[in-house]
């Protein structure tokens, strides 16, 4: 599984309607309206590096509203719940 953390500046007044369309995209895990310099936060959550291509570059980026964005691949996740998770499996 790979991970990308997108950060996106939006017409303001497009923001409610933006978000609703990134949170409907295959592939977006979760979308968050925040505050400072960006307006909108992405989870992207996709099977390879090829398929980030899919949804930011060929689906995402296509919004209208959509002002910039900056794109954060993860190389590893630290979960509190994740590791939890997998202690109630009996996972080490």
């Amino acid at each position: 599984m790979v991970t990308a953390i997108v950060l996106i500046k939006a017409e303001t007044n497009r923001i409610p309607d933006l978000a609703d369309k990134i949170a409907d995209m295959a592939g977006v895990s979760e979308v968050f309206s925040v505050a400072g310099r960006y307006d909108l936060v992405a989870i992207v959550r996709v099977a390879k590096n090829e398929d980030l291509a899919d949804v930011i570059s060929d689906k995402m980026r296509l919004q209208k509203g959509i002002v910039e964005t900056e794109t954060m691949i993860a190389f590893r996740a630290f979960s509190r719940q994740e590791l939890e998770a997998g202690f109630e499996l009996g996972l080490d």
